[in-house]
C-alpha cells in the first residue's frame, strides 16, 4: 500500500454505524443464517462488511497502481481524463466534479479501469490507460477486477433467489461479454487535517450508479446516512473486510426492496486527518443496453414491493432509461465544467431518500 502502513486508529469518540459482518466462505457454502444477515443488511442498510473474501493481495497491488499513476507528471495524466460527456473510464482531476448544487468541487484524484478492458487485455474495448496501469494490467488490474467480479455476481446469485426472480435473471443483465460501466478505481484523497468541514469533502452526498461496489479502505471518511434520519455516522474500516453496498440499478430491479443508501466521503477523523487517503473499489454495473425497471412482472415478491415503494421511487421505477443513459446522466451532471446551478446538480441524483442534502 502506499506510503505508511501504520496509520493512527479510529477516534472512538466520533459516531460511527456499526455494520453486520458477512462471510463471503458461508456465503458460498449457502449457509441459510449468514444468507438471512446478508438480506437483513442489504434491505435496511444496503451496507455491510465482507470478510474472507479473499482480494487481500490484489487489493494491495492495486494501491500500488494508484500510487504509481497519481506520482506521473499532471499533463502525463491528463492526457488520459475522462472528459465531460459522460465517459467514465480513465483518469479524473482533483476539481473535476462538483460535490454539491453550489458547484464546489471535489477534492480527489483518481484513475478508473474498465472491467471490459481488464478482460480484452492487451487488446482495447474502451480506452487506453497510463503507463503505469498497462504495466500493471497482467499481474494487479485484471486479476483485482477478476476476483470482485467474481465476488459481486456470487452475491447477485444469491439476491436472485431471494428475490424469487427466475434463475439467472440478474445474471442476465451483468452479462461479462457486454459493455458496461463496470470499472475498477483507485482514488487519492489529500490530507485534510481540522476536523469536519463541508468546504473540504471529497465526494458528498450521493448513491452509488450500478447494482454492487465493493470497497477496501484503511482510513475513516466513509459516512452513511441511516435511513429515517438525518445524521451522518462514519463506517468504521475493519483490516481485511470490504465494505459492500447496494448501488441504484439493484434497488430499481428489486423494487425498492434492496437499499441504495445514501453515503458520503468526507475528512477522516482525528488524526487520521493528517494522511492521505487511499480507496479501491471495484463498481459491478448492468450492461448497457439494460433497461432500468422494476421487475415486478417476473417476481410477486417485487410486485408488492413495487406497489408499496414511496412515490419518487416508483416514478424511478418506470424512467425506461438504460443502465447506459442513467450512468451517463449521472456522470455527466457532476462534471464542474458541465455546471450550471442547481437544476443540473440534481439532475444528476439517484434514488436518494434525500434528494437535496449535501
Amino acid at each position: 500500500m502506499p506510503g505508511i502502513t501504520a496509520f493512527p486508529p479510529f477516534p472512538d469518540n466520533v459516531p460511527t454505524h456499526p455494520l453486520l459482518v458477512i462471510d463471503y466462505e458461508l456465503i458460498k457454502a449457502y449457509d441459510k443464517d449468514e444468507i438471512a444477515q446478508l438480506w437483513k443488511a442489504a434491505t435496511e442498510l444496503g451496507f455491510w462488511y465482507l470478510e474472507n473474501h479473499g482480494v487481500d493481495e490484489e487489493v494491495h497491488k492495486m494501491f500500488d497502481v494508484g500510487a504509481e499513476t497519481m506520482d506521473l507528471p499532471f499533463q502525463e495524466k491528463m492526457e488520459f481524463e475522462q472528459g465531460d460527456n459522460g465517459f467514465s473510464f480513465g483518469y479524473k482531476a482533483s476539481g473535476a466534479t462538483v460535490t454539491d448544487e453550489n458547484g464546489s468541487p471535489d477534492s480527489v484524484e483518481f484513475i478508473n479501469i474498465a472491467k471490459d478492458d481488464a478482460f480484452a487485455w492487451p487488446a482495447v474495448a474502451r480506452r487506453t490507460y497510463p503507463s503505469t496501469v498497462n504495466a500493471r494490467m497482467d499481474d494487479a488490474v485484471v486479476s483485482f477486477i477478476k476476483k470482485s467480479v467474481e465476488v459481486n455476481d456470487t452475491l447477485l446469485e444469491v439476491f436472485n433467489e431471494l428475490l424469487g426472480l427466475p434463475e439467472g435473471t440478474l445474471a442476465s443483465k451483468h452479462k461479462l461479454n457486454e459493455l458496461s460501466g463496470s470499472e475498477a478505481r483507485v482514488i487519492k484523497s489529500p490530507p485534510r487535517p481540522g476536523g469536519m468541514d463541508e468546504a473540504k469533502a471529497a465526494l458528498m452526498a450521493h448513491t452509488d450508479f450500478g447494482s454492487l461496489s465493493f470497497l477496501h479502505n484503511r482510513l475513516g471518511g466513509l459516512q452513511v446516512m441511516v435511513p429515517g434520519t438525518d445524521k451522518w455516522q462514519y463506517v468504521k474500516p475493519i483490516a481485511g473486510h470490504a465494505i459492500c453496498n447496494i448501488g441504484d440499478a439493484l434497488t430499481i430491479f428489486s423494487g425498492g426492496l434492496l437499499k441504495s443508501n445514501l453515503h458520503r466521503v468526507v475528512p477522516p477523523p482525528g488524526e487520521q486527518a493528517y494522511h492521505t487517503r487511499w480507496s479501491v473499489v471495484y463498481f459491478t454495473r448492468p450492461g448497457n443496453s439494460v433497461q432500468l425497471r422494476a421487475l415486478g412482472e417476473q417476481s410477486p415478491v417485487i410486485g408488492r414491493a413495487v406497489e408499496n415503494a414511496p412515490t419518487h421511487l416508483r416514478a424511478i421505477f418506470e424512467t425506461g432509461q438504460t443502465s447506459l443513459e442513467w450512468f451517463t446522466r449521472r456522470m455527466k451532471n457532476m462534471r464542474t465544467n458541465n455546471h450550471k446551478g442547481a437544476d443540473v446538480w440534481r439532475a444528476q441524483r439517484g434514488t436518494e431518500h434525500h434528494p437535496l442534502v449535501v
